[in-house]
């Protein structure tokens, strides 16, 4: 839908319309891991009503905690260092579509994504002391 509502925005300042489109999607992934922090569910809300043979509450914690504190990470770095880490990663984007969609080179993303994670390792250790 945001696709569909913002085509008619589009101007064309020579850049492919494939970054207008991957911008588009990186907002949505930005968006979609910025939600549950926003909500704050109760644990309560987030068990299943029955067990199930894949239900593994212990896994679920975990997982939450590090996406939590991947979040908390993340907030502290510059924002197009997060906004790169959040496409390669989350997204699963290339670095050349990444690149499309920041408006840098491939090699200039991997570098950018390199300092990122080199900062995240630091500010990992720092918190975990």
């Amino acid at each position: 839908m945001a696709m569909l509502t913002a085509v008619p925005r589009y101007v064309d300042l020579g850049r492919p319309f494939t970054a207008f489109v991957m911008g588009i999607a990186a907002n949505k992934v930005s968006e979609a891991r910025r939600a549950p922090s926003r909500r704050r569910e109760s644990l309560s809300e987030q068990v299943p009503d029955r067990a199930t043979e894949e239900a593994n509450p212990e896994r679920d914690i975990v997982r939450l905690e590090t996406s939590r504190e991947m979040a908390t990470l993340l907030a502290k770095l510059p924002e197009r260092e997060a906004e790169i880490l959040r496409l390669r990663v989350a997204a699963g984007l290339s670095a050349e579509e990444t690149g499309a969609v920041v408006g840098m080179t491939a090699n200039a993303v991997r570098v950018a994504q390199h300092r990122a994670l080199s900062r995240l390792r630091t500010l990992h250790a720092g918190s975990a002391s």
